[in-house]
């Protein structure tokens, strides 16, 4: 299962970078395989593991911010491993032809 999330602390000003490394963080010391961009930080793992980890970013971005924003995307296909770069690589090879 691949989970694309973005954790947005509100009332906590204009400048949220250093909290939303708090998340990007949480994430990352996970284990599970992630990769993070502009928008949205994607997981890749199974549905229980996946959403602890997106829990704790969220509690790790509340214990700063007066109230948090979570977006959640997800594509759940069981037994599939290796999407979080095998669907970018299938587009990339169309992209070459």
């Amino acid at each position: 299962m691949l989970v694309a999330f973005s954790v947005t602390p509100l009332g906590a000003g204009e400048d949220v970078g250093e909290i939303v490394a708090e998340a990007v963080r949480v994430v990352r010391a996970s284990g599970l395989p992630n990769k993070t961009d502009a928008m949205f930080t994607t997981v890749e793992g199974d549905w229980d593991e996946v959403m602890a980890v997106v829990r704790e970013a969220v509690d790790a971005v509340a214990a700063r911010a007066p109230r948090v924003s979570l977006v959640l995307k997800a594509d759940l296909r069981p037994g599939v491993t290796g999407a979080l770069t095998g669907k970018v690589e299938s587009v990339e090879r169309y992209l070459r032809s």
